[in-house]
């Protein structure tokens, strides 16, 4: 195991900020400049002046990971006859960032907070987002709060939003809400999420959305001070609650699309040759496919644990590409579908943490009220996409470069050892890529007739931790 504090029998040393090299590689903001945390602090002291519906009788909760005080999202649901209606109260931004002062100027340059294992690099200040502006229970705070009404099929028939201040009165994680519904004792404010959840996921299946479930890898420490990865288990509590902020965005998508203005998700539609190579993988790796069979019918179906499934997912990220934003004003969006979810998306729950956020937002209030959406946002659409791009190209090579330094830490001190493992791709004759099953770890893997989907015995040939690189063999 690795240990900050002195490193393990191996040599490896992690100082107390283990990540510390990554930050210095990338360009990741640093601290906030004293304008704009001025402005932050004088927000977070004086209130907003707005007109806000009291809806602080709502019994809101919020379902997020052990320890998270960004907290964007709090939820209600609620028996409506037969069928639902949500509350969903988003933390309100829109109100307190003076549009071109320097916090506002600060914000738009990060784009998004950036999650490192050992650190976060907030978007805004931690006297907002983990303050004032964080939906913490117990504490009135101004949201922008979603009414949804859906029929017995998990259908929309209605939606509201407006302006208001709220109370969560508890805190929850998914483990403990997990627990909670296994045990047939839920927090009465979400107790429908299961039935609910389950709606809308046959709903996602319906519309062709694309879901690829990989296992998900996690940075974590190691109990001993260091770090190691981990394949972090995604519970179905997770998948009925993003289903929410799902729904959310896709009214707030179509809000934004009959006016003819906003920000959206897109995604295009495969070409057809990514879904032919992507039939031929499925065909070699033994997996049928019917004729007239969709791709997200296929992959919805599958054994995720099976080492056939691991590398036909892992081949159908072709189906993903091209994800962006599309920002529009006066005529149709020329793209706007979202092929992952199976309809047009526009992001507006996680305005701690994302810029586009707070933009869509405020033109979905506009707009729903009949109000002119306002100045300081249409001069802003057309910054967003490459703004919101940039920053998310970012991040994912953050993220990338954790996983890569926490699997060279993992395995260090351990070449020549053999690991059982699945091939997920090949390339050319002489390797490919190789998922270890314990430690979760991928890596290149050098070998003659790999095949994907293939069970093989990996040896570990190098690990080079100041490279963030480990390389196998096939035995």
């Amino acid at each position: 195991m690795l240990s900050a504090a002195g490193g393990d029998q191996n040599g490896v040393a992690l100082s107390a900020s283990a990540f510390a090299a990554i930050r210095a590689e990338f360009p990741l903001p640093g601290a906030f400049p004293a304008a704009a945390l001025a402005e932050a602090e004088r927000a977070a002291a004086v209130p907003d002046g707005v007109d806000r519906v009291d809806a602080t009788g709502l019994p809101l909760v919020t379902v997020d990971p052990p320890g998270s005080r960004d907290l964007d999202q709090a939820v209600l649901i609620e028996r409506l006859g037969s069928g639902f209606r949500v509350h969903y109260a988003i933390a309100d931004l829109g109100v307190i960032i003076r549009p071109d002062g320097a916090l506002d100027t600060e914000v738009r340059r990060r784009g998004q907070t950036f999650y490192l294992p050992d650190r976060a690099v907030p978007l805004h200040p931690p006297v907002l987002s983990e303050g004032a502006s964080s939906l913490l229970p117990g504490a009135e705070r101004a949201a922008v709060l979603w009414t949804i009404d859906l029929d017995s099929d998990g259908e929309p028939t209605r939606v509201e939003l407006r302006r208001a201040v709220v109370r969560s009165v508890a805190r929850l994680d998914y483990a403990g809400v997990h627990a909670a519904i296994q045990a047939g004792t839920p927090h009465p404010s979400i107790a429908a999420l299961p039935e609910l959840g389950k709606l809308r996921r046959k709903a996602a299946a319906a519309r062709g959305a694309i879901e690829l479930e990989l296992p998900e890898q996690q940075v974590a420490p190691d109990g001993n001070g260091g770090w190691r990865v981990v394949i972090r288990p995604r519970l179905d509590v997770e998948t009925w609650n993003a289903e929410i902020s799902l729904l959310t965005g896709m009214c707030a998508a179509r809000i934004m699309t009959d006016a003819n203005v906003g920000v959206l998700r897109t995604l295009p539609d495969a070409p057809e040759q990514a879904v032919v190579e992507l039939r031929r993988s499925a065909a070699a790796l033994g997996i049928d496919w019917a004729e007239d069979a969709d791709p997200a019918s296929i992959l919805i179906g599958l054994d995720p644990a099976s080492p056939a499934t691991m590398a036909l997912l892992d081949d159908a990220t072709r189906l993903l590409r091209g994800a962006g934003y599309t920002a529009f004003d006066g005529a149709p969006p020329h793209v706007r579908g979202h092929a992952g979810i199976g309809a047009p998306y526009a992001h507006v729950t996680a305005p701690l943490r994302r810029l586009v956020d707070r933009f869509a937002t405020e033109v979905c209030l506009a707009v729903t009220a009949g109000r002119e959406v306002p100045d300081w946002v249409r001069e802003a659409l057309p910054e967003l996409p490459q703004a919101m791009e940039s920053s998310d190209r970012l991040a994912a090579q953050v993220e990338r470069a954790c996983i890569d330094q926490a699997e060279a830490w993992t395995l260090a001190g351990q070449v020549g050892r053999l690991f059982p493992a699945v091939v997920l791709r090949t390339s050319g004759e002489t390797g490919g890529t190789v998922f270890l099953l314990d430690p979760p770890v991928v890596g290149k893997c050098r070998g003659e007739g790999l095949v994907e989907g293939q069970r093989i015995m990996a040896r570990l040939l190098e690990v080079d931790p100041a490279a963030r690189r480990v390389t196998f063999e096939a035995a």
